[in-house]
């Protein structure tokens, strides 16, 4: 399957909690008319994670497809028309974006009903041919990010080829999602050896920097 990942902030003017119920709700149920949609998840930034200011989102939403055919086949319906027209009463669209991904379970773990979900958005080491950086990443990352004892789950979506291949250039070259019971176990994580690990192998593939994240609770709108 093919996924959508949209990276989104709440419109001007709007409260984080007006904006978390009006997209699990009403958009939502928008949402859910589209034909060929096979899974639904809607990612809410944690309201801890606006103690110290914005979050760089305010969530993700991914979105399954069997694959690309059945993506592009949204376009001329109804009810895609529904969904970006509904998108301007609580998203901003300036800051909206999104990458078509192929998505990698790297840990699959049993994921906490009321854990957290950690999401970090990832660009590759500059002058990094993008096909070596999914290997490194998915090969030798992955299993050391697996390896730290708490993380549940641990899956990663690497924007899909073909996008570089058609001379664009995406926000991100992927997103790492990892699940925690809760987010005194991440920063538990954080004092572990398997993490330090983990860390010191970021500058061989990753771009210099923070990695921008949030931290989130899911919400499964359509099990696939």
């Amino acid at each position: 399957m093919v996924k959508i990942i949209a990276f989104l902030k709440r419109k001007p003017g709007m409260s984080v909690e007006d904006f978390q119920a009006y997209w699990r709700t009403t958009h939502a149920g928008i949402v859910m008319q589209m034909p060929n949609l096979r899974r639904y998840v809607q990612s809410h930034t944690l309201l801890s994670g606006y103690r110290k200011g914005e979050p760089i989102y305010d969530g993700i939403a991914e979105l399954w497809f069997e694959n690309t055919d059945a993506m592009r086949a949204l376009a001329p319906t109804k009810e895609y028309a529904a969904v970006m027209a509904d998108e301007v009463n609580f998203i901003d669209q300036s800051k909206r974006d999104s990458i078509i991904t192929d998505e990698h379970v790297i840990k699959d773990g049993a994921i906490p009903i009321d854990g957290v979900k950690n999401v970090e958005f990832v660009t590759h080491k500059p002058g990094m041919p993008i096909e070596a950086f999914q290997k490194h990443w998915r090969e030798i990352h992955g299993p050391l990010g697996a390896a730290i004892p708490v993380v549940k789950g641990y899956v990663q979506s690497h924007t899909r080829l073909s996008i570089y291949k058609s001379g664009k250039a995406p926000i991100y070259d992927g997103v790492a999602i990892t699940w925690f019971d809760s987010t005194q176990a991440m920063r538990e994580s954080a004092t572990t050896p398997e993490y330090d690990r983990t860390r010191a192998d970021e500058p061989n593939f990753i771009a210099p920097g923070t990695l921008p994240i949030i931290i989130t609770k899911e919400h499964v709108i359509k099990a696939g």
